[in-house]
């Protein structure tokens, strides 16, 4: 599992789009890639069913850790896309969080 050095920083999801990110993957282990990919296809049932936010920890291009509760109406192969058109790219995000 992927750690911050520092607890991550609650951002709001507009923000989201004044971020840059890395090209490399934050998770380097196989089982945490595939936890990361049931977690996201799961947000993204929930989404669509019943709006339902989650929390999604993800860092940024510096190694900034971040948290934003949101709802996630799609995940594609490479994003995961929130409202209003807000994107944060899957290899960005350490973990994902249910209430």
């Amino acid at each position: 599992m992927y750690q911050t050095s520092t607890k991550p920083t609650e951002i709001l999801k507009e923000d989201i789009k004044k971020l840059k990110f890395n090209e490399e993957d934050v998770l380097t282990s196989k089982e945490d890639i595939a936890k990361r990919k049931n977690d996201l296809d799961k947000a993204s049932a929930l989404g669509a069913h019943s709006k339902s936010n989650i929390k999604i920890y993800f860092v940024d291009e510096n190694g900034t850790g971040y948290k934003v509760i949101a709802t996630v109406w799609a995940t594609t192969e490479k994003n995961v896309s929130l409202k209003k058109e807000i994107m944060i790219p899957i290899k960005s995000i350490y973990e994902v969080g249910f209430f």
